[in-house]
């Protein structure tokens, strides 16, 4: 019995410590690779599909996106839908040439290079990528895109 006063201080300290160190690991989701590639392929079935707001959908309010063929940072959804609109003319599709997936608490990062075809052109065009993500009420969103043209040498 006189073990009982030092030992309730630790019984109910594992009681309340235990649900919180649950509840913090339930709400943190780190993706694994497969996910992140396929969160590009997402993307890219949007950018097939040619509905430039389709693809705004997957950037987060107020997403940095520095495009590949454009000098001009675009900060807001419309912003994001005029450079598509553009872009999707063309009829582009990305290939992933190389990947480097960074995943953490509710973020990612896909860096690389890739390659897009234009099937309204014929035209490939190399590019080095960089895409944030993060778990936004549950959905992956594009925070930071960055794109610009591979250089030839």
């Amino acid at each position: 019995m006189p073990r009982l006063p030092f030992m309730l201080p630790l019984m109910l300290a594992s009681c309340f410590s235990l649900p919180a160190v649950a509840a913090s690991a339930a709400t943190c989701d780190t993706p694994s690779d497969a996910q992140v590639l396929a969160l590009f392929g997402e993307w890219n079935n949007r950018l097939q599909v040619g509905d430039a707001a389709k693809v705004a959908e997957l950037y987060q309010d107020g997403a940095l996106l520095l495009p590949t063929l454009s000098a001009t940072p675009r900060l807001t959804r419309e912003a994001h839908i005029d450079y598509f609109k553009g872009f999707l003319r063309d009829r582009p599709a990305g290939a992933l040439d190389e990947t480097q997936v960074f995943s953490g608490c509710d973020q990612a990062t896909l860096a690389g290079l890739y390659t897009f075809t234009f099937a309204a052109t014929g035209k490939q065009v190399p590019a080095r990528f960089t895409f944030n993500y993060r778990k936004v009420g549950g959905e992956w969103l594009i925070t930071h895109h960055h794109s610009s043209l591979q250089p030839s040498s």
